[in-house]
């Protein structure tokens, strides 16, 4: 029996969290029961080239609008995905898709309706608010499953509400990563000038967008100046900056006396390697369904201090496998943080304990079982023409 086509559009050139999620889905199916077809918006980019590095092939998909990150849809940019509609719904039964799988906000703008009118399954992978418009208005009518990352994201029952067809699924994560944590300590110091020996690097690690609270870091890095200021603390900010956060945070910086003990590193890929060479991660995001740095730092023995707020409830046991301190409080970061660089002990504990949680709970084999029976229940006794999957989906004649 052939195997069920997934389609795994993807929209923009950039590379988040949402990327490498779906890769470390994708190269866990079942290729017996799910063919992958990784579709994109650009032949060239970060996207392209992270599919490329993993040895997984890809495909420039129809053209579509292009939608920019965080911006509002107008009138004049629905016009056109509306009018792209028919086109990419052709496209789609062409190809005999039996479930798309979106797995941000844009490339449901895109392709969701096409989905629908298309006959093909719609699988709604939500990574974001759980007041997200998309998620309150559109998914109810149009996913026919959805997936959140954290009981965080998840919507709330009622009469018009997706709740009913979603699940809970934690994002997966390579649970094998292993770094030389000497030799990533010493990259990292090798680009702060004036390190040494008794540095310690407290690390952001994200996209600079007001969400992740990048100013608050700044912030909580001036408070534990204050707080210690006999101490070498360097703070590194790992990621891309969108609008004019760098700027903000420069400024923030320059105005707390911080700029040389803040160090903008830009996005360093492996991201897990760059926090292997750190101290300690500290999240002060708000509201973040699932930060997917926060596990990969328990998996390379990074302790990571975050604030009680969004999904970092659900990932942390406080005092456990981390620790959580009350949102929007620079000061409770900075504490939280010095009292670990100060008890080598409890910090080793700690992060023995995360690596083994993280381990237990997020590895990529766990999350593909849980989203392949999702798909399989959307797809028994779907058919397109005369062919049905239903024997490629329960496993026969494997």
């Amino acid at each position: 029996m052939m195997p069920a086509t997934v389609c795994f559009p993807f929209v923009g050139k950039l590379v988040g969290g949402s990327h490498i999620s779906a890769l470390g889905l994708i190269r866990k199916l079942d290729p017996q029961r799910f063919r992958p077809l990784i579709l994109l918006q650009h032949g060239e980019g970060a996207i392209a080239d992270l599919f490329a590095g993993a040895g997984l092939s890809c495909e420039v998909g129809p053209s579509t609008p292009p939608l920019e990150h965080g911006r509002p849809i107008g009138p004049a940019t629905a016009f056109r995905l509306l009018s792209s509609t028919p086109r990419l719904a052709r496209f789609l039964r062409q190809r005999g898709i039996g479930i798309v799988h979106c797995n941000d906000g844009r490339t449901l703008a895109t392709w969701a309706l096409p989905t629908k009118l298309a006959g093909a399954r719609l699988f709604w992978h939500h990574r974001g608010s759980p007041n997200a418009a998309g998620l309150r208005f559109v998914a109810p009518v149009l996913a026919d499953r959805v997936a959140t990352v954290s009981r965080f994201a998840a919507p709330e029952p009622g009469w018009y509400s997706a709740a009913s067809r979603t699940r809970i699924i934690p994002s997966p994560f390579d649970t094998q990563t292993r770094y030389d944590r000497d030799a990533a300590r010493r990259a990292v110091l090798a680009l702060l000038p004036g390190a040494g020996p008794e540095t310690r690097v407290v690390a952001f690690s994200g996209a600079l967008i007001d969400r992740k609270r990048p100013l608050l870091f700044v912030r909580a890095m001036a408070a534990l100046r204050r707080q210690a200021p006999d101490r070498d603390i360097r703070g590194v900010m790992l990621g891309e900056a969108l609008d004019d956060m760098l700027e903000r945070v420069h400024a923030l910086a320059a105005e707390r006396g911080m700029d040389d003990r803040l160090h903008f590193l830009g996005f360093r890929t492996p991201g897990a390697q760059w926090l292997a060479g750190c101290d300690l991660l500290m999240v002060p995001a708000i509201d973040e369904p699932f930060g997917r740095t926060l596990v990969e730092a328990m998996l390379v023995g990074t302790p990571v201090v975050a604030t009680a707020s969004g999904g970092n409830v659900e990932a942390i046991r406080d005092e456990a496998t981390g620790l959580l301190v009350p949102p929007e409080d620079p000061e409770a970061l900075a504490a939280a943080c010095l009292g670990l660089l100060s008890d080598p002990a409890r910090r080793a504990a700690i992060a023995d304990t995360a690596r083994a949680d993280a381990a237990e709970r997020f590895g990529e084999a766990k999350h593909a079982d849980a989203i392949m029976a999702q798909y399989s229940d959307l797809l028994t006794g779907l058919r397109t023409g005369d062919r049905t999957w239903a024997g490629a989906l329960s496993g026969e004649g494997r």
